[in-house]
């Protein structure tokens, strides 16, 4: 098979003449996870045995679909951000109780996305040293800290790291208010029901509406707190461009929060893996199919689909699926290096990734942390 843009060999289609039953778990049924997992369950019934057939759970996409792939309940589950999962063969964080070393990825879906803290511009606040000094009565819309929810986990730690701990803010006289769905939280923003938030979908027309109605300050975390969070788990940080919302007049350095993983475990079969994989970069077009009516950094899913950034995983690959990235044809010599990539920020469309873990056991990965995915102008 070769690419018709390069007309460079493609990694061989796989079949599997025996038939299988694959589980998967995406989202609350509606969303993309489950998008994603239904576009695999299809392509890989077709490239299976007569009585191939598919299941799709549903989940919340956090800590609780890690936990089903890692305690065997399903086959293959999505979360996101992807670089979270980290933490759960490492045994950190929320995943410090029960961990799992033996999970493995089988790439990843983009989706450009960025953490948001941001507050009512009329509480006269723009940044963080700002909000430790003037302790105003917050109504703060974020995600549960429950133990699953990554929201919640990213918010607690980023506000503990920047000196406003969650039970700071109800000592101040104000609140939390708990909204796992960002289109919940932003509703709670646009109603007065809340007056600050800390959530994620970045590129959604929600933040855009709310952010032109409701004047808001959108605060940086401070870069102590971002070097905190690489060396804890290896949470890499981005930038949101001046711009991007209504009321950014400067670029926005906070968390990443982009991709979603596909995860398996060590015991699936090679040949499983490899088809997996193979379906998720060599049929690609059919999963972008359903995005392209949206501007590509505005999608949720950020097309074009790069295979060999789908590759790049914060996990390590199941050696299936790595078998099918290493086939991939090489790489143009003049291919954007990171300082491409950081330019690339500013521009209509990009591509990028995280790095790959060469082993799951012991301390998490020393050195530099995953380089962040571009977010496009």
């Amino acid at each position: 098979m070769t690419d018709g843009r390069s007309g460079r060999d493609r990694p061989r289609e796989p079949r599997l003449r025996r038939s299988v039953t694959l589980h998967l778990q995406g989202d609350w049924g509606d969303a993309n996870l489950h998008r994603v997992c239904g576009w695999l369950a299809r392509q890989v019934g077709d490239r299976s045995g007569p009585h191939t057939r598919s299941a799709i759970w549903t989940g919340l996409g956090w800590a609780d679909n890690v936990r089903a792939v890692g305690c065997g309940l399903v086959d293959v589950a999505l979360t996101t951000p992807a670089a979270f999962a980290a933490a759960a063969v490492h045994g950190l964080g929320l995943h410090a109780a029960e961990f799992y070393p033996h999970l493995r990825a089988l790439g990843t879906v983009p989706q450009r996305d960025r953490l948001v803290v941001a507050v009512d511009r009329a509480l006269g606040i723009a940044t963080f040293a700002e909000l430790r000094a003037a302790a105003p009565a917050l109504r703060l819309a974020t995600g549960p800290h429950d133990g699953v929810n990554h929201i919640g986990w990213a918010a607690q730690e980023i506000l503990t790291r920047s000196g406003v701990p969650p039970g700071a803010i109800v000592e101040w006289g104000g609140e939390l208010v708990d909204r796992a769905h960002p289109l919940d939280a932003l509703g709670a923003l646009r109603s007065d029901r809340a007056n600050a938030i800390v959530h994620e979908a970045a590129m959604t027309l929600a933040w855009q509406e709310v952010a032109a109605a409701r004047p808001l300050a959108f605060l940086a975390p401070e870069p102590r707190a971002l070097d905190e969070l690489r060396q804890a788990f290896g949470w890499p940080d981005a930038t949101i461009p001046r711009g991007y919302f209504p009321g950014l007049d400067a670029d926005l350095r906070t968390l990443d929060f982009s991709d979603f993983l596909v995860l398996a475990r060590a015991d699936m079969p090679d040949d499983l893996a490899y088809l997996i994989a193979w379906c998720m970069g060599e049929t690609r077009a059919a999963l972008e199919a359903g995005y392209r009516h949206i501007p590509p950094d505005r999608s949720p899913v950020t097309y074009p689909l790069d295979p060999a950034a789908m590759g790049r995983t914060p996990v390590p690959l199941h050696p299936g699926a790595a078998a099918y990235y290493a086939a991939l044809p090489a790489a143009p010599t003049d291919a954007a290096g990171p300082a491409a990539e950081e330019a690339s920020w500013r521009q209509p469309s990009s591509t990028g990734s995280s790095s790959n873990a060469d082993s799951p056991s012991g301390s998490p990965p020393s050195g530099p942390p995953p380089r962040a995915t571009p977010w496009p102008r």
